[in-house]
């Protein structure tokens, strides 16, 4: 897979942004990526996109940007002398397809049926937007679609929004999520960029799903352990599931039988999706400690620790 699909990949979500004055292009990007999404899908149907790519990816070169609506190859040239960095097609056209691989340019053209799927591997392609996904038959019909083509990845746009974006991240056949909601032309005439921040922030928020896991409480041995564990079944009937190295109070609190990562304990915090919530914190800013990293069978990473402790507390991220 092309690496700027992976990258996409991480993000989950691309913003499908309809710029009708280039003016709005640096404040909505600033919107974007203070939201957690540093990715847009800037549609060529305006006479705006042109340059509001161009301000963009000059302005923040570290957000990912790229054209949507792309319906000649000259909008391709015109979009990546601008800066775009994908391309993205309402429907199959080969003409198009064929000029960006030939060009060495990222395309993901529209492929609804399984007539268009079987043309773009023909040509190389392994991931393809599936447009307009909730009229076509949303999720469902991506997973028939999906059944026959083992290594096809889709990019779903349509109809997708807060309530159910999980629903599709949730299947492996989607590569992410193509959406307005965040974005829509009222919001960016109307000036309102707070307000798409806000939505950007809340989008990231349900699509990675941040939540407690356990909280873990160190101590020096085996019997301190055993007399913490009883203290909190004594006082709020907690039943105790004894393991190797810890003994669990519900599943909430976990008593550990040594001192183990942390000064005074460790914090799990769960997420929805692995690879999307390492990839939005280190681009917060927040160090991950690879050398604590455990992997699952396919190589991604199921268990990780933030180096940073929070008030004598060791940080780890799980599913």
């Amino acid at each position: 897979m092309n690496e700027i699909l992976k990258e996409i990949s991480k993000i989950g979500i691309v913003p499908v942004v309809k710029l009708d004055n280039s003016k709005d292009a640096l404040p909505l990007a600033k919107a974007l990526i203070n939201g957690g999404l540093p990715c847009a899908e800037v549609t060529f149907r305006t006479d705006a996109a042109e340059d509001a790519i161009r301000q963009i990816t000059g302005e923040y070169p570290e957000m990912l940007v790229g054209a949507g609506t792309v319906l000649t190859t000259e909008q391709v040239d015109r979009a990546v002398a601008a800066g775009a960095k994908f391309i993205v097609t309402p429907g199959f056209n080969a003409k198009i397809v064929k000029y960006c691989i030939e060009k060495n340019i990222p395309i993901t053209p529209g492929c609804p049926s399984s007539s268009d799927i079987e043309a773009a591997l023909e040509l190389g392609l392994d991931v393809v937007k599936f447009f307009p996904a909730e009229n076509l038959g949303g999720i469902k019909m991506i997973k028939a679609l999906a059944a026959p083509y083992v290594g096809v990845k889709f990019m779903p746009t349509g109809g997708i929004n807060a309530d159910n974006i999980n629903s599709y991240l949730d299947c492996d056949k989607i590569l992410a999520c193509g959406g307005s909601w965040m974005v829509k032309d009222t919001l960016i005439n109307q000036g309102r960029f707070d307000e798409i921040e806000r939505l950007t922030r809340e989008a990231v928020t349900k699509m990675l799903g941040f939540r407690l896991g356990h909280v873990a409480i160190n101590n020096g041995n085996e019997q301190q352990a055993k007399a913490v564990a009883d203290m909190f079944t004594r006082a709020f009937g907690f039943s105790q599931n004894d393991i190797a190295v810890s003994i669990f109070c519900t599943g909430e609190i976990e008593v550990m039988k040594n001192s183990d990562m942390g000064t005074m304990g460790h914090i799990a915090i769960k997420t929805n999706y692995m690879d999307k919530a390492i990839a939005y914190l280190e681009r917060q800013g927040i160090e991950l400690d690879y050398d604590t990293a455990k992997y699952d069978d396919k190589g991604n990473v199921r268990l990780i620790y933030l180096k940073q402790e929070f008030g004598g507390f060791a940080v780890h991220l799980c599913p």
